[in-house]
């Protein structure tokens, strides 16, 4: 349906993706239905823009011809559930983006460059942004990043020209799971581990999902390191796959200390991109990280010398991987994001000597294969969070030696039943670390848990950390 003018569209959930999708539908003049578990402060604005508030729902209008949900409603909700009996479509922001793109004076909209995966998503289309505004193209990362795809897709600049030549694009499972149309110009599955089977309903639901994002690609990338991506594009027609070793045919690697690409370039040895050493973001799943967004701007034509240029000017986002201080020979690394424990794994893997700051909500998921590969490189650990009894219980059984220290915290959000801060509850656990760290040591933030515990969101519990950092060592950049 890329004709919304006049049709019926009930929007499911006022998040960010879903408030622009309402608004955007509403300059299509489509007829915005709103419905949410509660309503928020924005209805008023859509409202006063023609939206009509239904409040919460667990049957779709009659008359509705689409349903819009936002990534965080199930497909088990009644609501979905009903559209589903009645063959309703149900799509997704990205999905509605895809069908609304304004094509350029070529006649073509902004191709897309997508990813997915358990982790690395946000730092792979934020150095495929680098790359590409490199080479010179008005590129931006939007999707499952932050800025909804929605905006992007019909931005124009002041002479009415679509505002984007190139959109790296980031898609959770959620988002592709609503997603039946989408044809990247190239995308990408960086690695698939146990995750968000509670949604999903299994693992092989969420990787099916992950799947999707592949089905219309022309070319397909993932790392030959992690089983299930490398499976996933192994059947495709233009398979890359990328390697922390020497590349063979058809990928890029790593070969005497320089990122090489043997899938693009002209040359059958193939060429250089970058040395590794220049790329400013630490450890072997950055360097993934790096190759697959270097594969997805060289299958978009970037040259080999916008795409290292590209990877060697960008720092990283926040809350990952990101040094907040260094003082007695001690490094503070902040990686609220890894929310899990691949992706801490990951991080992990970067530093030969961790006092390791983790927990939180781990959500069912299994901490022992990730405590049973790191604890070698384990000088001390502080626990939090509502599950710590379990990472200390790994620790036990497979590193009994490092020293461990659980810092009690709440549940509720921030304030526990005696009044205790998430604020005040880092302090503890940095003054722990402090105390357990030595010269040589990093003290790493890599919690392998979710943060609602005991914080608003994973970025609350970095700013905690960095604060509670800064306050042990004043003034130590």
């Amino acid at each position: 349906m890329a004709d919304l003018d006049g049709a019926t569209v009930l929007v499911a959930g006022l998040g960010v993706s879903g408030v622009a999708a309402a608004r955007v539908l509403l300059d299509r003049g489509a007829r915005v239905l709103l419905t949410d578990a509660a309503e928020r402060p924005v209805v008023a604005e859509l409202s006063a823009a023609g939206a009509t508030w239904l409040g919460g729902l667990d049957a779709v209008p009659g008359d509705t011809d689409l349903v819009v949900t936002s990534p965080g409603w199930r497909p088990d909700s009644p609501l979905l559930v009903d559209a589903a009996r009645r063959g309703i479509e149900v799509v997704g922001e990205p999905e509605l983006a895809w069908r609304l793109r304004v094509a350029g004076p070529d006649g073509r909209p902004a191709p897309w460059l997508a990813v997915t995966g358990t982790n690395g998503k946000t730092t792979t289309v934020t150095m495929l942004e680098a790359v590409l505004q490199a080479a010179g193209l008005r590129a931006v990362a939007a999707g499952n990043v932050g800025r909804p795809l929605v905006e992007v897709v019909t931005a124009r600049d002041p002479d009415g020209r679509p505002s984007f030549d190139a959109i790296a694009v980031e898609l959770s499972s959620f988002q592709l799971h609503w997603s039946s149309s989408l044809a990247p110009a190239a995308a990408a599955v960086l690695n698939v581990a146990d995750d968000h089977t509670d949604w999903h309903g299994s693992f092989a639901a969420y990787r099916d999902a992950k799947a999707r994002i592949l089905e219309r690609a022309p070319v397909a990338v993932a790392d030959a390191g992690d089983p299930v991506a490398s499976s996933l594009v192994a059947a495709h027609p233009h398979p890359v796959t990328v390697t922390l070793g020497e590349p063979g045919a058809g990928q890029l690697g790593v070969r005497g200390g320089v990122l090489v690409d043997r899938a693009f370039a002209a040359d059958p040895a193939g060429e250089a991109l970058l040395e590794r050493d220049r790329l400013q973001v630490p450890g072997p799943h950055n360097v993934v990280n790096a190759l697959v967004a270097a594969a997805l701007a060289r299958a978009a034509g970037v040259d080999a010398e916008a795409v290292g240029r590209g990877l060697a000017g960008f720092r990283g986002g926040a809350h990952r991987n990101v040094r907040v201080a260094s003082t007695g020979g001690v490094d503070w690394v902040d990686d609220s994001k890894a929310t899990n424990p691949h992706a801490a794994g990951a991080s992990l893997s970067a530093y030969p000597r961790v006092v390791w700051i983790a927990g939180g909500l781990l959500k069912g998921a299994d901490v022992d294969p990730l405590v049973a590969a790191v604890a070698p490189r384990l000088t001390g650990a502080v626990l939090l969070g509502r599950d710590r009894a379990q990472i200390a219980a790994s620790l036990a059984r497979h590193a009994p030696t490092v020293p461990v220290v659980e810092v009690p915290s709440g549940d509720d959000g921030g304030v526990d039943g005696t009044g205790v801060t998430a604020e005040a509850t880092m302090a503890q656990v940095v003054a722990a670390a402090a105390r357990l760290a030595g010269p040589g040591d990093t003290v790493l933030l890599a919690p392998a848990a979710a943060s609602m515990d005991v914080f608003r969101d994973y970025a609350h519990r970095g700013d905690a950390f960095a604060a509670a950092v800064r306050a042990l060592a004043p003034g130590r950049p």
